[in-house]
């Protein structure tokens, strides 16, 4: 089953979390975001914005389209 754009992003922002030891409040900070806004991201629960994408990219320094890029070593399903 292919995952939607939703669950791509939620499992890239868990994954880059946990590769730099961040909680979802730090990642909050960093982002300027809510930490429950945060929460739904990573479950899928919610329509983000581009311009949240877009602040959710910049907190982890990167572009828009890789944050949406999984990784080889990410666990689950590869894209």
């Amino acid at each position: 089953m292919d995952m939607r754009a939703r669950e791509i992003l939620g499992k890239k922002l868990r994954w880059l979390r946990f590769m730099r030891h961040w909680s979802q409040e730090e990642l909050a900070h960093a982002s300027g975001l809510h930490r429950t806004y945060i929460s739904a991201i990573e479950r899928a629960k919610c329509n983000v914005s581009l311009d949240n994408v877009e602040k959710l990219a910049l907190a982890f320094d990167l572009t828009v389209s890789e944050l949406f890029q999984m990784e080889a070593s990410m666990p689950g399903d590869r894209r």
